[in-house]
């Protein structure tokens, strides 16, 4: 009886645990730094938990990257006024965002203005 209640607890402890260890860090963002593009161009939106993602092209000195923008969960996103269908490719916007420290084309997102002016907070 006792190896089952022991076997219990450690199934349960490993249980809880497993999906804390799936939640990466936010170090992987340099959030001293604050970078905006204006006029970007829509690429993708993906809405999805644990977070959303904003692709979008921005034109730089040589040429368009593409920018992957890691958002907040669903919940809070839908809390500050986003819908699964907010964005468009091909939607133009501003974002404002954290940059990655490895400088590698992405971030996460800290606002993205519309078209039509109305600011959404991504984080």
């Amino acid at each position: 009886m006792r190896n089952k209640f022991v076997l219990a607890m450690v199934l349960g402890i490993a249980g809880v645990a497993a999906p804390l260890s799936a939640h990466h860090s936010f170090a992987m963002f340099d959030q001293t730094k604050v970078l905006q593009a204006n006029g970007a161009t829509v690429r993708g939106f993906h809405w999805r938990n644990p977070h959303s993602f904003v692709i979008v092209d921005i034109k730089g000195r040589n040429g368009v990257t593409s920018y992957t923008l890691e958002c907040n969960s669903t919940n809070l996103m839908t809390r500050a006024g986003w819908k699964f269908n907010t964005l468009k490719p091909g939607d133009k916007v501003d974002v404002v965002y954290y940059p990655l420290r490895n400088g590698t084309a992405g971030g996460m997102l800290k606002t993205l203005t519309l078209p039509n002016g109305k600011t959404l907070n991504g984080w």
